[in-house]
């Protein structure tokens, strides 16, 4: 009895580390590719679900899938209603691991055969570098999964030593709905709706489980899972809330549907072209109940969005908003807050700027005299953000993007220091030849340019600013004006052209730190 689940425990334990490893190494071989696939075709609702069902399918995580996209709804990239598609497909994706699971690892049992392979991965990962040791950990990661499930299996044949029938509930409305209940608890424990469906399989395989029973359990897991990622985004940014509870209702509707439609559905899963197999069954079941719910919720996707976000409110807008600790799951979403952070934090400087250099009618210096409470603590957090990400040292478009953020935190810093030289900033307000250049600075703060016209415009403050002071000099020389006169003005012109300078340099390390696939679908 001992042994039977000493083996049963094992076979999950190993299955949930397989798991994972071929996962992380899933998404590490995929690359910027997916995102950027991910970004492009989510133009439409039916689009979005077709896109999440792909990208679920090849990352093997629904999970992952869902932080991206909503790392893009924080980067203004997509609109929250856009992400439902790609919610809906995610969770049909995840299926895949179901059939996956049922047609190789239960029908053809290769345990045995994955631990030679298994041997040669961890050579692949040990000895490898770069893609060889993903491909290696891919392969490692697959072999424990099948390995796991094969004792699984093997202590299923005594499972009702350890588990007595008669403990579990009957296959009767009530008795499914305890199951539900049993199967939300398991994926919460596991973190894992696809050892969830793995156990569930090799259960209803060794007829510890009625196909009713397992069907209620699949119900339950797929609710689980939902509900786990809700509570993990409470102390998240809006965004993330909204989509954990688009989801956690999606599947909690689609699971009552699924849930009510049982009995109607059995007979029509058992069919002659399937044949009367209870595990094909089930996970025609499982992938069955995540179509029909996106059958249902796809025509409605606005009306439920506008539900969703009438339900979760936007929260107190702050500067660092979009550094929600959730995304530093993916290093490319972690990345896209960060650049959204650092342009949010260039943008309140420039509108600061520009309200403090405005006419003497319209001028207004409160958002100036604001601006340290607003930019510190978010240019803080954007460094603790920073220092937080570790990047895979083979991965140099993510490398070049960390190290253009790096640039734009200083350049940052140096800017909010400018903004403080408030007696500079009043005399180019007030001068007829200074205030132009000046407020065309911070327009272009205030607003993302292009890089190559920001470098032009800046190129002309630049020599502007280099010629005034010569012939402020000039000036002073022929008596025109006095000493006091050129420093203020010359203090000034300095002023002029250091932060022509930042905001250059600001335009060109944002583009790199927005990556290619931003810039490609980045409004001009």
């Amino acid at each position: 009895m001992t042994g039977g689940i000493l083996g049963f425990l094992g076979g999950i334990g190993l299955f949930l580390f397989g798991m994972e490893t071929l996962t992380a190494a899933l998404r590490s071989l995929a690359g910027e590719g997916l995102r950027r696939w991910l970004l492009r075709v989510t133009s439409s609702p039916l689009r979005g679900v077709l896109t999440g069902a792909g990208i679920t399918a090849v990352v093997q995580s629904s999970t992952a899938v869902t932080v991206m996209t909503i790392g893009f709804v924080g980067a203004g990239l997509i609109s929250f209603s856009q992400s439902l598609g790609v919610i809906y497909g995610a969770n049909i994706g995840t299926t895949v691991t179901g059939w996956i699971i049922m047609l190789v690892g239960v029908k053809l049992k290769l345990g045995v055969v994955a631990l030679p392979v298994l041997f040669v991965a961890s050579l692949m990962g040990i000895l490898g570098e770069g893609q060889l040791a993903r491909l290696g950990r891919m392969l490692a990661g697959l072999s424990l999964l099948f390995i796991g499930l094969d004792l699984m299996q093997a202590a299923s044949a005594g499972v009702e030593d350890f588990v007595p029938l008669d403990w579990l509930p009957g296959d009767t409305w009530a008795g499914r709905l305890a199951m539900a209940a049993i199967g939300l608890v398991l994926v919460a424990i596991m973190q894992s709706s696809s050892a969830g469906i793995a156990l569930t399989l090799v259960l209803l395989g060794s007829g510890t489980l009625s196909f009713g029973q397992a069907a209620a359990m699949v119900v339950g897991m797929n609710m689980g899972t939902t509900l786990t990622g809700f509570l993990a985004s409470l102390g998240g940014g809006s965004e993330m809330l909204r989509a954990a509870l688009a989801n956690l209702l999606f599947n909690f509707i689609s699971a009552l549907l699924a849930f009510s439609l049982l009995n109607l559905l059995a007979p029509l899963l058992h069919n002659p072209v399937t044949g009367p197999d209870d595990q094909t069954a089930l996970v025609l079941f499982h992938t069955a109940l995540n179509v029909l719910g996106a059958a249902l919720f796809l025509p409605l996707t606005k009306p439920f969005g506008a539900l969703v976000t009438w339900l979760v409110p936007d929260r107190p807008v702050t500067l660092a908003m979009a550094l929600d600790p959730q995304l530093l799951a993916d290093s490319g979403t972690a990345l896209d807050a960060a650049a959204r952070t650092a342009t949010a934090i260039t943008e309140a400087i420039g509108q600061a700027l520009q309200a403090a250099l405005a006419p003497q009618d319209a001028r207004d210096l409160r958002p100036l005299a604001a601006l340290p409470n607003k930019v510190e603590p978010a240019r803080k957090a954007l460094e603790t953000w920073l220092s937080r990400l570790h990047l895979p040292p083979d991965r140099p478009e993510l490398l070049n993007r960390m190290a253009a953020l790096m640039h734009l935190t200083d350049h940052i810093t140096r800017l909010t220091s400018r903004s403080e030289e408030l007696d500079r900033i009043a005399h180019l307000a007030d001068s007829p030849r200074l205030a132009r250049p000046a407020r065309a600075i911070a327009a272009a703060l205030a607003k993302q340019r292009k890089v190559g016209q920001a470098a032009r415009l800046f190129a002309r403050i630049r020599g502007f600013a280099l010629r005034h002071r010569r012939g402020a000099l000039l000036r002073e020389h022929a008596g025109m004006i006095s000493p006091v006169e050129v420093f203020r003005e010359t203090d000034a012109l300095r002023w002029v052209d250091r932060v022509a300078e930042h905001a250059e340099r600001l335009a060109h390390y944002e583009a790199q730190a927005a990556g290619p696939q931003m810039n490609s679908v980045r409004p001009a």
